[in-house]
């Protein structure tokens, strides 16, 4: 199957292929074109082009639009859950909760839309305010370059296409190397709706080639990246005056105090440490659980993990199926043995099975184990002992990231304090960090990045607030 680049409305021919692979079964799935950097400055320039229309229409017809694409995907959920399973090997269970949240994006984006407003100014507050008149609008920027991760091919663009429309800019998507497809019939569905054509444009191929014509064009405004902290730093050194938006990921921790129901957390534990292979950007990836419950948590979490199904990522039992690369699964396996080497207690899994890196728990393990402090971004979860909640919180800031972290306790008193010490973005209390709903505010600090993505959120900083003061005397 031979994808194309759309671009103004209409499907393109590249001069290069490059195979896409299914990670499941490892076989080729569709070719996809290489965009040259000509491309990349043509589509920029096709966006550029619709800056004006798209800064014309309406918060009525902006919403229209979005209403459109929502119905579009209600129609087309099976297809779509299906496209990422293909290309991503998300268990499809998985793909069509993804499907489900990206339904409900859009449809916030729509919502958004009508009500994204400036604000009245009191300037007879001031002593040379009489007699004066104060508001801002709302203006759009113009085009913006969004580049998306592979692990929610839909829903994480959603994030970026519908904010764009909802803010009236025109759009540039670069989606992952990996996941083109679920992009491109994004476009087949945007190419059905009243959007203007061109300003929706998507270009796949090289992340380095794409990436540096986004940071060298000056007709982009802005740039939206959810990927790896190393590309989004190299992003933003070179982007000069342009707005950037970066989600770099995050190694989340969760605390586990004294007196918690384990009956109700294990399963919530189970889900945030291995849904979509633990390739989630606040996937729960650390656990520090006192020690009177420690015992008892680390065996019924054990349990549990034991009973996930692992196989076909198109199979509707399948719990949990292969990472995005096979040298991701190295990676993770390499990362298992230093943190064994380093003193830590594999208590199941850390090992390759039949083409699949099996869900693992790791105990005992050292806070400088990169299993610990870098984003492991695989189905690996460590579960330390703690004798106070302050040593978790500690345990939880001695990180470079800092997106989201969760605690469960039934103290009201342990539940602010830990909200307010906590060094990260989001703090969920009574929940796993790899809870979101899509229009919460969502960001986080250190090397997690900067901005906030959310519907409201992810429009406010597409936009230029512009202040008008009438005088009256």
């Amino acid at each position: 199957m031979k994808k194309q680049i759309y671009m103004n409305g209409e499907w393109k021919d590249s001069a290069n292929y490059a195979d896409l692979l299914s990670p499941y079964t490892k076989e080729v799935i569709a070719y996809i074109p290489q965009a040259t950097e000509e491309e990349v400055n043509e589509a920029i320039s096709v966006a550029h082009s619709k800056k004006e229309e798209m800064a014309k229409l309406t918060a009525y017809e902006r919403a229209a639009i979005l209403e459109q694409l929502t119905q579009l995907f209600i129609e087309n959920r099976q297809k779509a859950a299906e496209i990422i399973s293909m290309e991503s090997a998300k268990p499809i269970k998985f793909a069509l909760g993804e499907i489900d949240r990206t339904i409900e994006t859009y449809k916030f984006a729509a919502e958004e839309a009508k009500r994204h407003t400036g604000e009245m100014i009191p300037m007879d507050a001031a002593k040379n305010g009489a007699n004066r008149f104060g508001y801002t609008i709302e203006q759009p920027i113009g085009v913006i370059a969004a580049i998306t991760p592979f692990n929610f091919p839909q829903n994480l663009v959603a994030h970026k296409v519908g904010p764009a429309i909802a803010s009236g800019n025109p759009t540039v998507l670069k989606p992952a190397s990996q996941t083109p497809l679920s992009a491109l019939f994004l476009a087949e569905l945007i190419d059905q709706t009243a959007l203007p054509k061109g300003a929706f444009n998507v270009v796949t191929g090289s992340g380095k080639t794409v990436g540096d014509a986004f940071v060298n064009s000056d007709l982009v405004k802005m740039i939206t990246f959810t990927g790896s902290p190393g590309v989004g730093i190299g992003i933003r050194n070179k982007a000069g005056l342009k707005k950037v938006a970066l989600e770099l990921g995050s190694n989340a921790g969760l605390i586990i105090d004294r007196n918690v129901d384990l009956n109700e957390i294990i399963p919530k534990c189970v889900t945030g440490a291995f849904s979509n292979q633990g390739q989630v950007c606040i996937s729960l990836q650390r656990a520090y659980v006192m020690e009177e419950l420690y015992e008892a948590f680390v065996s019924t979490f054990t349990e549990a993990t034991k009973k996930l199904v692992i196989g076909s990522p198109m199979d509707e039992s399948t719990d949990l199926s292969a990472m995005i690369h096979p040298g991701e699964q190295e990676r993770a396996l390499n990362w298992v043995n230093e943190a064994v080497e380093k003193g830590a207690v594999i208590l199941t899994g850390g090992r390759i099975e039949d083409g699949i890196f099996q869900p693992t728990i790791l105990a005992n393990v050292d806070a400088a184990a990169k299993v610990s402090c870098q984003e492991v971004f695989a189905p690996i979860v460590i579960v330390n002992r703690i004798s106070s909640i302050e040593e978790g919180i500690a345990a939880i800031n001695d990180s470079s990231y800092g997106l989201q972290a969760g605690i469960f306790t039934n103290d009201i008193n342990t539940a602010f304090k830990v909200s307010e010490q906590l060094e990260v973005g989001g703090v969920m209390i009574n929940d796993i960090p790899t809870y979101r709903v899509d229009q919460m505010p969502y960001g986080g600090v250190k090397e997690s990045g900067t901005g906030k993505e959310g519907l409201k959120y992810a429009i406010h900083e597409m936009t230029e607030t512009k202040l008008i003061v009438w005088n009256k005397n």
